[in-house]
């Protein structure tokens, strides 16, 4: 380490050449929000020297660019992108995402801690920084069934892995303002430690209580109103945009250059087919800028708060001694990175190729039994709970609808958009399947049906037809999980998602061709939300308000219980 000292001190004075210097450009400085000209120097892995010349054994010409830190996303699941780690890391990477905070829980709801070693392992082996959250809800709730339960017992081994921050969104609120001895364990461990929140809508004193748990982080808020209040409170904001959760737009307002040492940038998560199609954090800038955020609040915002919020001292700026975690921009408005360095190293293909592999896990994960068309028949009522889908939300409406009766049974509406919803429980545990009605999918035929179901991870499947929607998940048992669109007892189109049924074997460039077809085949249903496949990924998030589905049933989430 004294030699590495010594060397960065002597190419940072100018004594001895430096490993990397990026010549004639400016740097955006996220202290003054000036733009300093000059050159930077690398050595190893670090920033050694800013506002000055400097000669290189590599040099690169950035005349007339804008030099930035690297981007942080501050909460995600990489298993939300339908890739591997490695995937994602290629992916995201040269868009200048160079960190990445992911809690693992959607594999690890699989297949518990031998999901999170796979993580750590391939966390080794990535070129960008992914940083592990420990995963705190695993089952997030008792009223679902997942793959897996991670107790405090289990974590505590991964606890000082360096690649892990600490305890991962605590999304099981009513456990923790209810004092359960599971949720309580968890947090007394970790009290020393980083505690990610998870709190859609909590406000007043039952946030106060939720904070007073040492909880110090939010990605769940979706109001401007809200987010003041939180703000006020402590809290650090992670703002979201997301391929179903898009709350940048509601949140602009509190993105100012007051807030942003309390304000990050999340996704939480986004497709490869919008990654391609708009970008990642690298679109959160751009919008925000289009839309009047100053230049300065965004850009901390994306980068040193994220880092200061999560303990990530040694990143976030251009200055010597800084980690060298840098994008090299067209111009602050349109962020399109031209270069990027990640921890020194200039990312390009060669690079990626040098990671050492990781063998995938969790396959052959789908294990249900056959399922006929009589499944998914719902009992009669006079009236039925209703999922009501609120377009770039995953909060849902809690509707109560009378439907049409048929032979001892509760039918669909097509004329008020209302088609039935089902979880078929697919861990092997029980073989439960519950069934219910949504509203606001626009089917007008087939099924749509799907492994990743956060946050248990059953089948969820949607659908005017029974027999389609039976035919839609007996072909995700066949395909080792996935996405699947069914018409007529047809597949029209798939995705196979054989590890862990949540992601890929492929490149992120061949899943992106294939969502297009996957998206097409939705809309010739009639699908009219944006991201119908994410959308139904969240039906069975029992902690999102306000109504939801599980294996186990209905879920009224306002009062955490099984609808009447």
């Amino acid at each position: 380490m004294s030699s590495n000292l010594e060397q960065r001190i002597d190419q940072g004075t100018g004594r001895e050449p430096a490993d990397l210097v990026l010549k004639g450009g400016r740097f955006f400085d996220l202290v003054s929000g000036e733009l300093v000209a000059g050159d930077i120097a690398i050595c190893d892995d670090r920033i050694v020297g800013t506002c000055d010349e400097y000669h290189g054994k590599q040099e690169i010409d950035v005349s007339g660019k804008v030099i930035v830190p690297g981007f942080i996303d501050a909460h995600l699941h990489i298993e939300s992108s339908m890739v591997t780690p490695f995937e994602f890391d290629r992916c995201v990477l040269p868009r200048g995402i160079t960190t990445a905070i992911c809690d693992p829980h959607e594999i690890a709801n699989v297949l518990g801690a031998e999901g999170i070693r796979y993580f750590l392992d391939c966390a080794a082996q990535t070129i960008m920084d992914v940083r592990v959250q420990l995963s705190s809800c695993v089952p997030a709730t008792h009223l679902e069934t997942s793959g897996a339960r991670l107790d405090i017992e289990d974590l505590l081994p991964f606890a000082s892995h360096p690649k892990v921050i600490g305890l991962a969104e605590f999304m099981n609120y009513p456990g923790v303002l209810a004092k359960d001895p599971v949720c309580m364990a968890k947090l007394e461990a970790f009290q020393s430690g980083h505690i990610d929140g998870h709190a859609p809508l909590l406000r007043g004193k039952s946030l106060n209580g939720y904070l007073s748990a040492g909880i110090r982080t939010d990605h769940e808020t979706t109001s401007e109103q809200e987010a003041r209040e939180k703000l006020t409170k402590g809290m650090h904001i992670l703002v979201r945009e997301g391929s179903v959760s898009k709350d940048l737009d509601a949140l602009i307002p509190v993105i100012t250059e007051r807030n942003s040492p309390f304000i990050a940038l999340c996704t939480d998560d986004r497709n490869p087919l919008d990654i391609a199609e708009h970008g990642h954090l690298d679109y959160m800038i751009r919008h925000a800028i289009s839309k009047g955020v100053e230049p300065l609040a965004i850009y901390r915002a994306a980068s040193i708060s994220g880092a200061k919020a999560f303990g990530l001292r040694d990143r976030g700026l251009i200055a010597p001694g800084w980690r060298a975690d840098i994008a090299v921009l067209d111009s602050l408005e349109s962020c399109n990175a031209e270069h990027v360095i990640s921890a020194g190293r200039v990312v390009n293909s060669a690079l990626f190729d040098s990671r050492k592999k990781v063998v995938p896990v969790g396959r052959n994960s789908v294990t249900i039994r056959a399922v006929e068309a009589t499944d998914f028949v719902a009992t009669a009522s006079d009236e039925s709970p209703v999922i009501g889908i609120l377009p770039g939300k995953i909060i849902t409406e809690h509707l109560r609808i009378s439907l049409p009766q048929g032979e001892n049974q509760t039918l669909i509406d097509l004329d008020r958009d209302v088609i039935k919803v089902a979880v078929v429980e697919r861990h092997g545990r029980n073989g439960n399947v519950s069934v219910g009605f949504v509203q606001g999918f626009g089917l007008k035929r087939g099924a749509i049906a799907s492994t990743v179901g956060h946050d248990c991870h059953n089948i969820c499947v949607v659908g005017t037809s029974e027999a389609d929607m039976a035919a839609a998940v007996t072909r995700l048992s066949k395909i080792e999980g996935g996405f699947v669109v069914v018409e007529n007892g047809e597949v029209l189109a798939e995705i196979a998602l054989p590890v862990a049924g949540l992601m890929s074997l492929e490149t992120y460039d061949e899943v992106r061709r294939k969502l297009g077809p996957l998206r097409a085949a939705a809309r010739h249903l009639g699908a009219t939300v944006e991201e119908p496949f994410l959308q139904i990924a969240f039906l069975p998030l029992p902690v999102i308000p306000h109504l939801k589905i599980t294996d186990q049933g209905i879920v009224d989430v306002d009062r955490f219980d099984f609808t009447e």
